[in-house]
């Protein structure tokens, strides 16, 4: 199963191609979220163009495509690091009826209130950079639409998506236009102004059927086999959420030992999911209490841990 972002570039170095294509990544996204297919085709599309994204960014950090909608559907979030782990998760209004062909505009954008943001997220750890934020209205009638406008207004580069995905996978193509680099800039701007023109003309007939059918290598060499491109070393993906059983002890603990009681008198189990990946996590009432009583041995072996 292929979870792999690739890299290509033409000859002239003008114009850049990546291709994603998302299975068992995605499919373990999915594991623990149960989402209508119109939402889950939005999701995987905003998935696939994170990827393609992140990886061009030049920072230590995260990217985090936002669209926040005001229909029923209330937000859909995709976090990307540059490490190429990613995460997904969709909120729905409740009492709002999902329809099966629900579009973006539709589900996010109903009152015309929807919002796309993009956050550039630096580590901390490793650098002072302030976070990025963007925020844009929802416009557009895809997501490779509404990401399309929000780089041409922002970055002021060329760039075209083609997106889609469903419960089996999430896949991508990304084209872009790079910078003139020195040379002949007359003639190299026109050389450069073909090459992309020829590029899109080629990308333009590349169908949803082969996004979600083919190797992101078959895609490319269908629509580019004659160009000499440049092939880059792919790059592994992977669906990483970092909720573990402890950081959701650990919250539990926060609440206090008699509020925890006072909800195990009312059930049998505390069931606490990740508000992003979904993850389930169960405590009883001997989970509950070791969560307290390791809090304390803690707090003797160790006065000034950290927990």
């Amino acid at each position: 199963m292929s979870n792999e972002l690739k890299k290509y570039l033409f000859q002239d170095q003008s114009v850049r191609v990546q291709a994603v294509r998302l299975t068992e990544a995605w499919q373990t996204g999915l594991v623990h979220q149960h989402y209508p297919a119109c939402v889950e085709r939005l999701l995987g599309e905003l998935a696939a163009a994170a990827v393609l994204l992140a990886s061009n960014i030049k920072l230590d950090g995260s990217l985090v495509l936002q669209l926040q909608g005001d229909g029923p559907v209330a937000l859909i979030v995709v976090e990307c690091n540059v490490n190429l782990n990613i995460r997904a998760t969709a909120t729905l209004r409740e009492g709002h009826e999902i329809p099966e062909d629900g579009t973006l505009q539709s589900l996010l954008n109903a009152n015309g209130q929807g919002r796309f943001i993009v956050v550039l997220d630096p580590n901390r750890d490793t650098t002072d950079m302030q976070p990025y934020q963007g925020i844009v209205p929802l416009e557009g009638d895809t997501v490779a639409q509404v990401l399309e406008l929000y780089m041409r207004n922002s970055e002021q580069l060329d760039t075209r998506l083609w997106l889609a995905a469903n419960g089996r996978c999430a896949t991508g193509m990304l084209l872009q236009r790079l910078p003139g680099h020195g040379g002949n800039r007359l003639a190299d701007a026109q050389s450069a102004d073909d090459t992309w023109q020829r590029a899109v003309i080629l990308s333009e007939t590349l169908q949803t059927d082969e996004l979600l059918n083919l190797e992101s290598d078959q895609i490319v060499k269908r629509l580019f086999w004659e160009e000499a491109l440049l092939t880059f070393e792919p790059k592994t993906v992977h669906w990483f959420c970092p909720c573990t059983r402890e950081r959701v002890g650990n919250m539990l603990r926060m609440l206090g030992r008699e509020e925890i009681e006072s909800i195990l008198g009312e059930r049998e189990n505390i069931d606490v999911s990740c508000n992003f990946c979904g993850k389930p996590y169960a405590f009883d009432a001997v989970d509950c209490a070791g969560l307290f009583t390791e809090n304390l041995d803690s707090g003797h072996a160790n006065p000034k841990s950290v927990h």
